[in-house]
């Protein structure tokens, strides 16, 4: 089994994918994260429902994320 900070190390300056628990789904590119999978994106941009914007650098609480995507 891998565990999840294993497969985050290994996702590390790549493109991901996170659904939130707000219904959001952010994509960015994962150049950090910590212990309680708290993350750091980079040219993150945001999708909702009929909407799209550029966020940019984007500190994400771990307890948001519904789901992580690798791309």
């Amino acid at each position: 089994m891998v565990m999840p900070n294993a497969l985050l190390e290994k996702s590390l300056n790549k493109r991901v994918s996170l659904f939130l628990k707000d219904g959001r789904t952010l994509e960015g590119t994962l150049t950090g994260f910590d212990d309680y999978m708290n993350m750091v994106l980079e040219d993150t941009k945001e999708d909702r429902e009929e909407s799209s914007r550029k966020l940019g650098v984007v500190v994400l609480r771990g307890n948001n994320v519904v789901s992580i995507s690798f791309i």
